[in-house]
């Protein structure tokens, strides 16, 4: 396959965010820019995930969309009900009672398949692992370009391998979930730009860096490493059209939220976010099992974000914090790559 689908006038694609904050809204509005945006499939059910997809497929724009590849979820039981114990009097603060017993779910694996071959779009990318290669070979013969995410050089040699169409670059700078296939592992600190050559010297698959890109310099940086286009999630967590909660909102701006961290506090396997309280008091005692202590937390952090608690809250969030807008987010697109349109647009 060709690397069509994401030849749009500018070589940006909003990152999928699932949990909220991308909406058919946002990708509508970066497409409208001259982006490439991914819809999130992670928390969804595919009935859900197909109203959205069909939204965005009328307005005609290119898109893709994206799933969580469910992976090993054995969980250490006593690990775990010890987890749930210490976690006990954040869950009373807010009058809720976490249950101790694991919950397993491949978040409607079977079903996103199914929807995603009878009902194709253009690219399907996968995050958290390689999906099995019988459902990848289903995709590609709808039709549909198959991306995989890595974090590693190591990764990227097994998507080649289990024949991805192209790779997404995750660097450890990104907001929100790594990709990392092995949730035991902390990404390793590499700059993004060397982490795309030392992949690019490895296979000759399209490449999209995504990861702490902060602005129009950084986004120079990894296209000029050669990767094929950038991807950001951060900067438009603040835009009109993202779906953020206020909480998260107002975290991002507050000057009390200084630095991000990556943890597996919340939902058991790492991601970086804002650093606060819950980070500060979990971090070192949260078991490596997701989904298990995302299910075993998800109650918690719905009714801390209700009550505009931001210590109890995933504030995901990359190293690029600081420089995410308010506003529409067709301006983000339009200044990570600007075209001799847009100055003549201004005039």
């Amino acid at each position: 396959m060709s690397i069509q689908p994401f030849v749009t006038p500018r070589p940006i694609i909003a990152a999928p965010m699932a949990g909220g904050p991308t909406t058919v809204r946002l990708a509508t509005a970066v497409a409208e820019a001259g982006g490439f945006p991914f819809l999130a499939g992670g928390y969804k059910t595919a009935e859900a995930l197909h109203q959205e997809i069909e939204q965005i497929r009328a307005t005609g724009a290119p898109f893709g969309v994206n799933i969580f590849t469910p992976g090993d979820q054995t969980v250490d039981t006593a690990a775990f009900t010890a987890y749930a114990s210490e976690l006990a009097p954040d869950a009373a603060r807010h009058g809720v009672q976490l249950s101790r017993e694991p919950v397993a779910d491949d978040d409607h694996w079977h079903e996103k398949i199914a929807l995603l071959t009878t009902h194709p779009v253009p690219v399907v990318s996968f995050t958290f692992g390689l999906p099995p290669a019988t459902d990848m070979a289903a995709l590609r013969r709808a039709g549909t370009y198959v991306v995989i995410t890595v974090t590693t050089p190591d990764e990227a040699h097994a998507a080649a391998e289990h024949g991805a169409d192209g790779l997404i670059v995750q660097g450890e700078a990104a907001g929100g979930h790594s990709a990392t296939f092995d949730p035991t592992r902390i990404p390793a600190s590499v700059d993004l730009p060397t982490l795309i050559t030392s992949i690019q010297s490895i296979t000759e698959l399209p490449l999209i860096a995504a990861g702490g890109l902060d602005g129009a310099t950084a986004v120079r940086a990894v296209l000029d490493a050669g990767a094929i286009a950038a991807a950001v999630g951060t900067l438009l967590l603040r835009t009109d059209e993202a779906g953020t909660s206020p909480v998260h909102r107002a975290a991002l701006a507050a000057p009390n939220f200084d630095h991000t961290v990556l943890t597996r506090a919340f939902t058991g396997r790492p991601a970086r976010a804002l650093a606060n309280d819950f980070i500060a008091q979990h971090d070192a005692h949260a078991p490596a099992a997701y989904p298990a202590v995302h299910h075993l937390t998800r109650s918690l952090r719905q009714a801390a974000a209700q009550a505009h608690d931001p210590h109890r809250v995933h504030l995901w969030a990359g190293t690029g914090y600081r420089n995410a807008p308010t506003g529409p987010a067709a301006d983000v697109i339009r200044t990570l790559y600007p075209l001799p349109t847009d100055q003549q647009l201004s005039r």
